[in-house]
């Protein structure tokens, strides 16, 4: 061998080594070697040469991307031998679904590998990272790897956040569009049922939000959030309803009544119905904890003085009952034949000192 690449390592009557630097196809082929003794001996290798893929290289990229568009991403090696395998991946999540295509070249010993990556491009794909890997077994797991970030442009996403769930007449409510899209989008647009705000001394917009204070029925309606960038733009709505005040009414106290079955009943139906008219006729503005007369408070005195007068009545008639009475009755036996009355009157008084002194009473 007579190149000064080549070098002899070490001879003796049992071994001669070489070594070859800077190795290159070229090198690659049978090498035979031969001792002269008597008989010569001799012994062949083939010495195999790997060819080392470039480091590759992403090409059909434009920037900036529209969404709905399609991508067509080339990664490209040369000077592999045997033929390099390309992988994709896109935020380090292989893809599968990919073009390959070997191609020999023109020394007729090495490769030239290209893989096409397709797909529409989609908001959600805005800076992710697309790699290229080249895997071959000259680079010792050591793969080379080229990379291009995306950039897609998009109309705007928007969506109404609210501060409220259940807004009543009296409360504030904050209502705060979120909207993204690349570019940024501009200031969002506020309306209510297809027009401007109508109070802009209640309903105040600072940027992306929008405040309403003092709320009452006349802000019922469908508000509007509407964003736009230069790709497009896009809006949503959001339907107010405010309720009534919930109120709630504080017990009323119960006075125990010592009148009968009947009188409590009466004063029952009477405070229930006090009550009745004190919800239904009471200002509707008017404060839960302003409250009337106590109007159980009365019907219970009432209902006292008239059971104490009944009771008076009924002591005083049994007191007259036990008083008694007595007197006579005499009774003219045989006065009724007398002829005249001076007669009878004699035969009464006769029959006095006999009669039976007679008793009544008044029950």
């Amino acid at each position: 061998l007579r190149d000064n690449r080549i070098e002899l390592v070490r001879a003796s009557w049992h071994e001669l080594s070489i070594s070859v630097s800077d190795v290159s196809l070229s090198d690659e082929g049978q090498y035979t070697c031969s001792l002269f003794t008597m008989p010569v001996k001799t012994s062949k290798a083939f010495l195999t040469v790997l060819g080392v893929p470039e480091k590759p290289q992403i090409t059909g990229f434009t920037s900036p991307v529209m969404e709905g568009e399609r991508m067509q991403l080339t990664c490209k090696t040369s000077g592999s031998k045997p033929a390099a395998v390309i992988r994709w991946f896109k935020n380090d999540k292989e893809v599968k679904d990919v073009k390959y295509l070997k191609e020999e070249d023109a020394n007729r010993k090495t490769f030239t590998v290209s893989s096409t990556l397709d797909f529409l491009a989609d908001r959600s794909d805005d800076g992710a990272v697309v790699s290229c890997r080249v895997d071959h077994e000259s680079l010792n797991s050591t793969p080379q790897i080229a990379m291009q970030v995306l950039e897609i442009h998009y109309t705007p996403l928007v969506k109404i956040i609210s501060s409220n769930s259940w807004p009543e007449e009296g409360q504030s409510i904050i209502l705060t569009c979120e909207s993204k899209g690349k570019p940024v989008p501009e200031p969002v647009l506020w309306t209510k049922d297809g027009g401007e705000l109508p109070d802009p001394e209640r309903m105040v917009v600072n940027g992306r939000v929008l405040s309403i204070s003092f709320l009452n029925k006349t802000d019922n309606g469908t508000y509007r959030c509407e964003a736009k960038n230069p790709i497009g733009r896009n809006s949503t709505e959001y339907v107010l309803i405010v309720h009534d005040v919930f109120n709630t009414l504080l017990p009323t106290t119960v006075i125990p009544s010592l009148t009968s079955a009947a009188v409590t009943t009466t004063v029952a139906l009477t405070s229930t119905a006090t009550s009745a008219s004190a919800i239904d006729t009471r200002d509707p503005n008017a404060l839960a904890g302003q409250t009337g007369p106590d109007h159980a408070l009365i019907g219970g005195i009432v209902a006292v003085v008239v059971f104490v007068t009944l009771c008076s009545i009924i002591l005083l008639g049994r007191y007259l009952a036990r008083h008694k009475g007595t007197y006579l009755t005499n009774e003219a036996k045989g006065a009724e034949d007398a002829p005249d009355a001076d007669t009878a009157i004699i035969n009464a008084e006769g029959s006095q000192v006999n009669a039976e002194e007679k008793k009544e009473y008044f029950i």
